[in-house]
């Protein structure tokens, strides 16, 4: 599987960095690879994010059909599980989103899955539909995403427009 990514289990804080707290440093930097250090494949995708009437949706596209199988299985395993993103740049956690003011569904398509994010209340509509904008906006500017189901990986990759290097709502110039 050519289009995967290697991620690190540990939590959500980086590699050899703890919370700061009683009895321990708060900078340090780690000397060796830590034992039990759990690593995970996800498959590569692209993101396509939108609004929709009462919420949103997001199409993730796979490069292949090995990713295309194992993303869809992961989604149905962890199917009716909290359905969040992380959106990362240089590596670094920028922003995450718990999608829990919606009713969350991923459904298979052909080259991947498409996740709906849908409210019949209007302001919990508006936080899923902005949260879709900012993840969408972040995405634009270079970040990365991780699409997660009870807080296991299930994809990363970056949108559409960074993968063909058009900014959102800008149009390639002809010569």
């Amino acid at each position: 599987m050519s289009s995967a990514v290697m991620m690190e289990r540990t939590g959500t804080v980086g590699q050899g960095v703890s919370y700061p707290g009683f009895g321990t440093t708060q900078y340090s930097a780690p000397t060796t690879t830590p034992v039990g250090t759990n690593w995970l494949m996800v498959p590569r995708c692209t993101f396509k994010w939108e609004k929709i009437q009462n919420g949103f949706k997001c199409n993730c596209v796979c490069e292949d059909k090995l990713s295309t199988s194992m993303v869809q299985n992961l989604c149905q395993m962890l199917a009716g599980g909290l359905c969040s993103c992380c959106v990362m740049q240089n590596g670094m956690t920028v922003a995450t989103f718990n999608f829990t003011q919606g009713l969350c569904k991923c459904e298979p398509t052909e080259t991947g899955f498409c996740f709906t994010c849908t409210s019949g209340d209007a302001q919990c509509c508006q936080m899923v539909q902005n949260c879709c904008d900012c993840v969408a906006c972040m995405q634009d500017c270079g970040c990365t995403c991780c699409f997660m189901i009870n807080n296991t990986p299930v994809c990363c990759g970056y949108s559409e427009s960074c993968k063909t290097g058009t900014p959102k709502g800008k149009q390639p110039q002809g010569k």
